[in-house]
């Protein structure tokens, strides 16, 4: 079995923070942030693991912010040029998990401080990230956050260009929500188009993440993006917008495939089969698709489906989930084979009874059918 994600904040990282802190600064009390770090820590998960360690930080770091974020930086590792920086040996700084509980304690104790924080979290989050760290300041200092991530978008280290993109995401997963932004995201949108053609797919996978996040509120905001920037599309921004555009192709948003050259109805027949007709939880079911065409033309098609499993209650809950993108020739037919897994995860208890499965040809219902499910 797989170590849990928790773990990446342990006892270990509580004795990296305290040594590399005592290193550059001989007053910070280590023991004392010890004491307060460590008790309780393996029974809590990982947010609540970073949120501990940080309030020992404020118990122990210096009460004058400045003097406390020269500790942070200069008990820092050496900038990582590469993209993954979680994993990092710590013997020469602070790098990796263990400055989450850091960035936290620059958004809580700089937040009256907002210049001098922002370097601090431009310099942590070339070791980790200070996507979390950052949200507080889009909040509570717009002007100044905006005009510095404007400056941010030409930074020589690609992890300063994709926090740009990262941590104004209105919906950042483990993130403080951003209500102003999911109301209107445009204040975002600049730093966004400077930075979709970024060198990094490190920066550009972000920026295709917060296209997809602005999608979820506003998409007919983002068809809009997809018709202005598809045209002169590199490969590289192709890739991005497919992936900006996922949850609106999978919602069948009408304007988004139109977009993407998906927008008309099916030409032709359609049938679904789901066997076995019986399953168990732990099996799978196969999905047979088989397309017939009755135009003159290639269509192209983006297929999906919908699993609607049945919940507690007895009632329905649909989910979508990614099938084909495909050019349909001329008159032809085409069959399409799918497995469909029905093993639970930690996110989905399945429950027993008639569930269905419904077909979507570039966003429209085309076609429908079932299977008993039982549980052991």
């Amino acid at each position: 079995m797989a170590e849990p994600f928790k773990n990446l904040i342990n006892a270990g990282t509580v004795e990296v923070i305290a040594a590399h802190l005592a290193r550059v600064a001989p007053a910070f009390p280590a023991a004392r942030f010890g004491a307060l770090a460590l008790p309780g820590l393996e029974a809590l998960e990982m947010k609540a693991r970073a949120m501990q360690l940080c309030d020992a930080l404020q118990a122990t770091l210096p009460d004058e912010f400045e003097r406390a974020a020269d500790w942070i930086e200069a008990a820092l590792a050496p900038a990582c040029p590469m993209s993954s920086h979680v994993d990092r040996d710590h013997a020469a700084g602070l790098a990796g998990w263990s400055l989450w509980a850091a960035g936290e304690f620059v958004a809580r104790r700089g937040i009256h401080h907002p210049e001098r924080a922002l370097r601090a979290l431009h310099a942590i989050t070339q070791r980790f990230t200070a996507e979390w760290a950052l949200r507080p300041f889009v909040l509570q200092h717009p002007q100044l956050t905006f005009a510095t991530l404007a400056r941010w978008v030409d930074d020589p280290s690609e992890h300063v260009r994709r926090l740009v993109s990262e941590g104004t995401r209105p919906r950042l997963p483990w993130g403080l929500q951003l209500k102003t932004l999911i109301d209107d995201p445009s204040p975002t949108l600049p730093l966004l188009r400077a930075l979709q053609d970024d060198a990094s797919e490190y920066v550009r996978r972000s920026v295709a993440n917060h296209l997809n996040d602005i999608a979820k509120d506003h998409p007919d905001l983002v068809a809009s993006w997809l018709r202005e920037h598809l045209g002169d599309a590199s490969k590289q921004r192709l890739a991005l917008l497919r992936h900006a555009s996922r949850t609106l192709i999978k919602r069948g948003h009408p304007a988004t495939l139109q977009a993407w050259g998906l927008g008309r109805a099916l030409r032709g027949e359609v049938s679904l089969k789901v066997s076995p007709a019986r399953a168990r939880v732990g099996e799978a079911v196969q999905l047979t698709v088989v397309l017939k065409s009755a135009a003159r033309s290639s269509q192209r098609l983006a297929i999906d489906y919908v699993w609607h499993r049945v919940l507690a209650n007895g009632s329905l809950a649909p989910k979508v989930f990614k099938g084909w993108t495909l050019d349909l020739p001329a008159g032809q037919a085409l069959t399409l084979l799918k497995r469909h897994s029905l093993r639970e995860v930690t996110t989905r208890r399945l429950y027993g009874g008639r569930h269905e499965i419904e077909l979507q040809v570039n966003g429209r219902s085309v076609a429908r059918a079932s299977f008993r499910l039982s549980v052991p």
